[in-house]
Parts: structure tokens; C-alpha cells; sequence
């Protein structure tokens, strides 16, 4: 029973459980600028809703603390005043607002028919409590006892971009009713493989709470990707087990201190660029309700900027969307043990309006205790004006460098690119990163990832194959730099066969072994397939899911070992400091040191990189076999390579890279 009710703690945001004068209660904040009223709507477990005038405090904060309210309780905002709609304010009391320091919701929103949809219509009189996500108040309660992060330096870091849910969904290693959880991430079939395979840290596309967006409903799909974000604090339930005794938020902390034991560490990926909101022609679900002209960039005309390709784009510069995003990782990191953030679309954190690598919340990551020593990844774009920022992000953060995926997938399935553009990549593409204080470790090294092809189908098919997401084919990158070999699809034509193989050892090698971060997407160390699909992102099936039953044995033995032979590589797996001499040697195919004519010839051929001088790397991009003198000593080539030596030359039959030691 609901006790005494008074003006509540500004701080924190959110719903939290607090004693006052001795009497436990839960305390209300939420943020409005512009609103003339906010109410806190209560929600019996019959679904009654109790309605309480909150209180207006300092900072346009709204507060409110009840006594006997507790834990799982649903709740949710009604936000009162005068809409302007061309200064950008929204306000509908006939809608129920999410909180956007929600910890957990209760409902996803569904527009799968018109009568669905009109309820959400912020233009109409209809009250929509019956339909809208609510929020749940959460106690936190997980014994996390003496829980370590591995902390592994960046050069020792190999990441792994996995989808909890397709990841586990179709391997019969694990208990049927696990599968797709993300207590199947930690279970001991996972963590095995993932030991074997040699990976440091798992990249979680997104698992906070998400929506799926009007025109995939109508079409009977769903975001699988969960690049929407609707409730950036809460634990997505999709992908919760659902046993009883634990919810989303303790099966995912289990699995992140289950993964810490293991020697893994986890990085989240975050969106913090747009929100399900979209644009005005949407569902308002959160905080266009709430207080659209302050989360958002908006036009003269109040309308939205929209950089992120999503309908609206999160303002940053702003004071109260700065710190609910500040506050957003700090939960993550405090609560959950995350080791670290990727962020989607992340030149957009950085805009005041124009990109400042000096932004305020890059600021407040460095300053803040908690934050500063996690890792921190950016896809360095947008889509708006000078929204290209790659090597531009502060010193401490790493960059997903698609430059090296464009360079190295021309330069292997194109046969474009000389060998100065080749060694410029495989340097960590120091002419982008080499400034300031920037390591080599800030060039993430990749060729796929969930956006895109896979490395199979990168090698399968010329054309992208999207018509299961019913945009007729139109959605998608176009250029891919792919290369089928002469057949669109899967075949048992033996030579085409052999060059797709060689050319995804060659790229796999290439990315494994290049100065920098490396990243390899889930399923690619063994030829995983989404059937041509190249934009997968509403494909919760088999299209996405990863088979384990059709496993290229052959490759995921050789990915292991590529694995493995970089963490024996010093200039690799220990400093992450420019090259030397003493690092990297770049030869020719005599073995002898590259001088300006060999340059400008531009290693059509073949070229050798000798690394500590130990480790031998042959590369032959030229389409036919070629001879190399190796430098002087005794050299051991790793299995499954095919070379032949006649005593003073190798014989390099194939397209490759070839590795040997001595």
C-alpha cells in the first residue's frame, strides 16, 4: 500500500529504492525542461493506474518519493504543456512516456494493426496505458564477490562481434532450453570454443532494450540487430532464458562474471546516436514526450536533424541528454562489470554541432574514476556533414578502420592497391593514427562485420541477396569490393573452390596479423553464411543465425592458429608502439631489403615482411605461382600451406600469405 508521498532527490535519475526519516520508499526523478506538469502514473499488478502531480525542482527536474512503494512495481510519465511544434516541443498527457533511466520494462510496443498504431499516435485524444512499455523498479541485489576483469592491454586484445542470440541459437553443444540466451554465452560449450579459438574480448551488438520499428512489424520482422534503443539502461528480456529465479539483468551479470573466470572480457555495444523515437511520423514512445527540444538536434523549423539515417539524432551538447548518456555507462560498468563501449555511429556523441574530438563527454569519460580506464571503440561516422572522423577521436579511444576492410579486400579480391598502400594498412595506417598520442592499437583491423557480408559470402556472391527484408533489394551497401570467382553462389566447382579458400586465409591472415586491434566477426573463423544477405539487420532466423553444424573444419583450424601465432608475436601482443627496424622488416622477393625501385614497382609480384625476426610472411596477391628467396636460417612453414622449395627458391603455387618461423 502506498504510503506518504512528498517531493523527492533530484538526483539520482530514474526510479531508485531510498529511505527517508527512516521509511523505505522509491524515489522519482525524471528531467522537463518544458513541461508545465509531469505526473507519475503507478500500475497495480491488475493494471490500475494510480496518477501523483510530481514536483518541480532544480535543474527542470521532476521529483517524487513514496513511501511503500517497492520493487517491481511498473511505472511510467505523463507530460503536460502547450506544444510548439515549430520550437520542437511535443506534449500529450493522453500518452505514457517510458522513463529514460528505466532499469527494466515491461512490454514491448506492437503497431501490427491500425488500431495498435492509432494508440500511438501522439496526434490524437486516446489514452494508450493499456499498450505503452512500462518501466519496472529494480533492486539490485547480485553477489558479484570477488569478480576480476582480465584487463588485457590493447595489444593483447583480439576482439570477437558476436549476437548473443545468434550465436548460441542453433548449436546443439548447448541445452535447447539456453539457446539464444544469454546464459548460453557462459555456458561451458561457449566458453570452450571461445578458449580454443584464442579470442580476448566478446563485442556484444546491443543488449539493452530495443523496438522494432512500424515498417518492420508490417511486414512480420523484428530488428534482430537491436540498433533502436528505446530503454538504453534495461537489459533486453529477448534474450533472457527466462528460468525462474533470475531475471534479464541477473542472467546477463552471471554470464559477464561467468566470461571474466573464463579470461574473456566483455565490451557492450552502444547507441547513443539516435533513439526509437525516429522521426515525427512515429510512435512517441519516450523522449520526444518528454522533452524532444532538449535530447535532440532540431532545425530552425523544430524539425529533426537526421544524421544518424534513423529519423533524429541525440544531442549531446545538451546538459541533461549529456548526462543521462554519462550516467547510462557508468550503471553499465558499475552494475554489470563491462570492460569497455563500442559506439554506433559515434561521431554524433562528439557534435556541438560540428565534431570536437574534444567534447564534453569525452571529457567527462577521461575525468570520471570509474570510466576512464574501460575500453573505448567509435565507428568514426555519420552521415552528416563532416561526418567522416576517423582518426580523429580522442587518444584513448580505438576506431573501427574500414579503411583497412576497403584496402585489403581490393588489394586480395581485386588485385588493386600497391604494396606502400598494403604496408600503410598493415602499419596500423599511421598516416590516419600516428598523432597526438594515439597507439597502434586505435586502428580496429577488420574485413567483415554484422554490417555487411560475411567473409564467406564476401567470396560467394557478386551481388547482395536482400529480398527476405522486402525493400526489394534496394537496401544494403553496393560496394562491397567482393569477389565470387567466377560463380554467384555456393558450388562444388573445384577451382573456383580453391580460390575462394585461399582468399579467406589470405584476408583472415591479414587482419589477424597486421598492426593494431584486430576484430573478427562471429562465425567468419569457419565460413558462416547469411545466404547473400548483406544488411541482415531484421533476419531473427536461420538466415543470421550461425550454423555450427556447417563448419569448414579446415579454415576454423587455421584461424586458431593464426590466432595463436600472434600472440607469440612480440612486435604483436606486447608493444603497442610504433614499428622499428627492430619490429618489421619489409622485403622483396629475393629476401633482401626493399629499396626505392622495389617500392615504386609497388610488389605487383610478391613481397616478404619479416616481423622480430623470427616470423616470415609471404605475400603472392599476383594470381600465379611465384618463386621466393627466403632470408638466410632454417625455416619451418606452419601446416596446411602449400609451397615447394627446390633448395635455394620457394615455390608459392597460389594467391596468399604464407607464414613461417624459424
Amino acid at each position: 500500500m502506498i504510503g506518504r508521498v512528498r517531493s523527492g532527490m533530484t538526483q539520482p535519475l530514474g526510479a531508485s529504492i531510498a529511505e527517508i526519516d527512516g521509511v523505505s520508499g522509491v524515489n522519482f526523478a525524471v528531467f522537463s525542461e518544458h513541461a508545465a506538469l509531469i505526473e507519475l502514473c503507478l500500475f497495480s499488478y491488475s493494471g490500475k493506474e494510480h496518477r501523483f502531480k510530481m514536483v518541480k525542482g532544480q535543474d527542470h527536474i521532476w521529483t517524487l518519493w513514496l513511501a511503500g512503494v517497492e520493487a517491481g512495481i511498473k511505472y511510467g510519465f505523463r507530460a503536460h504543456g502547450a506544444s510548439k511544434p515549430h520550437l520542437g516541443i511535443h506534449f500529450n498527457p493522453h500518452k505514457l512516456m517510458l522513463d529514460p533511466y528505466a532499469k527494466a520494462v515491461d512490454g514491448k510496443p506492437s503497431y501490427q494493426t491500425d488500431q495498435q498504431l492509432m494508440m500511438f499516435d501522439f496526434g490524437n485524444d486516446l489514452d494508450n496505458h493499456a499498450l505503452a512499455p512500462k518501466a519496472i523498479v529494480t533492486a539490485d541485489d547480485f553477489d558479484w564477490q570477488d569478480d576480476q576483469a582480465p584487463n588485457y592491454s590493447w595489444a593483447q586484445t583480439i576482439i570477437y562481434e558476436l549476437h548473443v542470440k545468434g550465436f548460441s541459437q542453433l548449436n546443439p553443444a548447448i541445452p535447447p532450453q539456453l539457446r539464444g540466451s544469454y546464459a548460453a554465452l557462459s555456458h561451458p560449450a561457449s566458453l570452450d570454443y571461445l578458449k580454443q579459438l584464442g579470442v580476448t574480448a566478446l563485442e556484444l551488438m546491443p543488449v539493452a532494450f530495443h523496438a522494432d520499428e512500424l515498417h518492420l512489424q508490417r511486414r512480420g520482422l523484428s530488428n534482430y540487430w537491436g540498433y533502436n534503443l528505446l530503454a538504453p539502461f534495461a537489459v533486453d528480456n529477448r534474450y533472457w532464458s527466462g528460468r525462474a529465479g533470475t531475471t534479464p539483468a541477473s542472467e546477463f551479470k552471471q554470464t559477464v562474471k561467468t566470461l571474466h573466470q573464463a579470461g574473456f572480457e566483455v565490451i557492450l555495444d552502444v547507441v547513443f546516436n539516435h533513439t526509437a523515437d525516429s522521426d515525427l511520423s512515429q510512435p512517441t514512445l519516450s523522449l520526444r514526450g518528454l522533452d524532444n527540444a532538449n535530447y535532440y538536434w532540431l532545425t530552425e523549423n523544430g524539425e529533426y536533424h537526421n544524421w544518424s539515417g534513423c529519423g533524429n539524432a541525440l544531442n549531446l551538447s545538451n546538459g541533461n541528454t549529456l548526462q543521462w548518456v554519462h550516467d547510462c555507462l557508468r550503471y553499465w560498468v558499475q552494475e554489470f562489470h563491462v570492460d569497455g563501449f563500442r559506439f554506433d555511429l559515434a561521431t554524433i556523441i562528439g557534435r556541438e554541432p560540428h565534431f570536437n574530438r574534444h567534447a564534453q563527454i569525452f571529457q567527462r569519460i577521461a575525468a570520471d574514476p570509474l570510466l576512464k580506464d574501460k575500453k573505448y571503440i567509435a565507428e568514426p561516422w555519420d552521415i552528416g556533414w563532416g561526418g567522416y572522423q576517423l582518426g580523429n577521436f580522442p587518444d584513448y579511444f580505438a576506431e573501427w578502420n574500414d579503411r583497412f576492410r576497403d584496402d585489403m579486400r581490393r588489394f586480395w579480391l581485386h588485385y588493386q592497391g600497391n604494396m606502400g598502400l598494403f604496408a600503410q594498412r598493415f602499419s596500423a595506417s599511421a598516416a590516419i593514427f600516428q598523432h597526438d598520442q594515439k597507439r597502434p592499437s586505435a586502428s580496429i583491423n577488420y574485413i567483415c562485420s554484422h554490417d555487411g557480408f560475411t567473409l564467406h559470402d564476401l567470396l560467394t556472391y557478386q551481388h547482395k541477396h536482400n529480398q527476405a527484408n522486402g525493400e526489394d533489394n534496394r537496401d544494403g551497401h553496393g560496394e562491397n569490393y567482393n569477389n565470387n570467382f567466377g560463380i554467384e553462389g555456393e558450388t562444388e566447382q573445384p577451382e573456383v573452390t580453391r580460390q575462394r579458400h585461399a582468399a579467406a586465409r589470405a584476408l583472415l591472415a591479414t587482419a589477424l596479423l597486421a598492426k593494431g586491434t584486430p576484430m573478427l566477426l562471429a562465425g567468419d573463423e569457419f565460413g558462416h553464411s547469411q545466404r547473400g544477405n548483406n544488411n541482415a539487420y531484421c533476419q531473427d532466423n536461420e538466415i543470421t543465425w550461425i550454423d555450427w553444424t556447417q563448419q569448414d573444419q579446415q579454415l576454423l583450424a587455421y584461424s586458431r592458429a593464426i590466432i595463436q601465432i600472434r600472440k607469440q608475436i612480440t612486435a604483436l601482443s606486447v608493444h603497442d608502439d610504433w614499428w622499428n627496424e627492430d619490429h618489421v622488416q619489409w622485403l622483396n622477393q629475393q629476401g633482401q631489403a626493399m629499396n626505392i625501385a622495389d617500392w615504386e614497382d609497388g610488389g605487383s609480384a610478391g613481397f616478404q615482411i619479416l616481423l622480430d625476426k623470427q616470423w616470415l610472411l609471404l605475400v603472392n596477391r599476383s594470381g600465379s605461382g611465384q618463386d621466393f628467396q627466403l632470408p638466410q636460417g632454417e625455416w619451418n612453414s606452419i601446416p596446411q600451406q602449400d609451397v615447394v622449395s627446390d633448395g635455394k627458391y620457394l615455390k608459392v603455387e597460389k594467391t596468399g600469405l604464407y607464414i613461417f618461423y624459424r
